[in-house]
């Protein structure tokens, strides 16, 4: 078999499926991702990865040198799968050591984990979620947590685990599956020095329907405008009231640090009459890309009709001024009134 292989085949393989999954992980984080793009990314990524099981272990001087000239999250995914998909333990061990010394949560091999079936990885999984290595029980509680997988009684004692990461992908897993039995537990997690920790205590409380304990959590989050705001806001959309949550938006508007938020919230709660206000703060490039958003989670017939660009010369010099030569992908005012007001949405 091996001599068959032709190496430039293979190695572009390896690229191409490094970088498509990097990719799809990308816009999945998006707020709202584009399931249309994500599902047509994965079909792309599928092929390549059937062309590496039929490479083989031949494939693996390959991966070991995308991994080692590109060490990201895409070549770790791969580096990974490859090695559950051929059950091979010591490469396993090995992708579990580069994940280790990661930064960014190991993205990739949690990413991995999640590709393959449950039952693929299910010995894994049991072996890791009771390991005295934090890591291996942070990466089986992400692959519980991915599957949505019930570790059963397991689970109390994750959500007290002396590592923050183990006990934050626990407490997301709580609200997932709906383990109403562990609130008591989880409302302890609130106090928590931790600030993942308090998050995700507070996120499923609000899943378990315990509001009145999860809204103030939610609102320091949202208030404190870290990386995970959104899902606070989210949240807090989610357990109501609406006239409280409006309000609550209300004050974010008043701050410019905030606005964005206010903004961005607008499109969570589900009222398309608010289309010509979002309008309107598309033309502040502050606050743009959060309309644009919220514009996409209102309307998303709104992602086919050409109604974004990269290029924010194209607006005018004040979003070049913003954003430079290379924005994110921000809505063009005009466009959307156009598009708009054709399909009589404005009211």
């Amino acid at each position: 078999m091996q001599e068959q292989i032709l190496p430039n085949i293979v190695r572009q393989h390896v690229e191409q499926a490094a970088f498509f999954w990097a990719q799809r992980d990308m816009l999945a984080a998006q707020e709202p991702p584009d399931k249309k793009v994500i599902a047509g990314i994965d079909r792309r990524l599928e092929a390549n990865l059937d062309a590496l099981r039929i490479a083989g272990p031949a494939v693996w001087p390959f991966l070991i040198a995308a991994y080692e000239d590109f060490p990201e999250k895409g070549e770790l995914f791969l580096y990974g799968w490859v090695a559950i998909e051929q059950r091979d333990g010591g490469r396993i061990l090995e992708a579990v050591e580069l994940g280790r010394t990661r930064e960014d949560e190991a993205r990739g091999l949690v990413g991995a984990l999640a590709w393959h079936e449950a039952k693929a990885i299910g010995p894994l999984v049991r072996r890791w979620i009771a390991s005295k290595d934090e890591f291996k029980r942070y990466l089986a509680v992400s692959a519980c947590l991915d599957h949505g997988v019930d570790p059963k009684d397991l689970l109390t004692r994750l959500i007290r685990d002396p590592d923050m990461r183990v006990r934050a992908a626990s407490l997301r897993l709580v609200g997932k599956l709906k383990r109403a039995d562990l609130a008591r537990e989880v409302v302890a997690a609130l106090e928590s020095r931790d600030e993942p920790v308090r998050l995700w205590s507070a996120w499923a409380l609000a899943e378990l329907g315990y509001a009145v304990q999860a809204r103030p959590v939610l609102q320091k989050q949202v208030l404190a405008n870290g990386p995970d705001a959104l899902t606070a806001l989210r949240a807090m959309v989610k357990i109501g009231p609406d006239k409280d949550v409006r309000a609550f938006m209300g004050g974010l508007l008043k701050s410019p640090d905030t606005a964005p938020l206010a903004v961005r919230g607008a499109g969570m709660l589900g009222d398309r009459t608010v289309l010509n206000w979002l309008i309107h703060q598309m033309r502040s490039p502050a606050l743009a890309v959060a309309a644009g958003g919220a514009l996409l989670e209102l309307f998303p017939e709104a992602r086919d009709a050409d109604l974004l660009t990269l290029d924010p010369a194209e607006i005018g010099q004040a979003f070049e001024d913003y954003f430079g030569d290379f924005g994110p992908n921000v809505p063009v005012a005009d466009r959307v009134m156009t598009w708009a007001s054709a399909a009589a949405l404005l009211g």
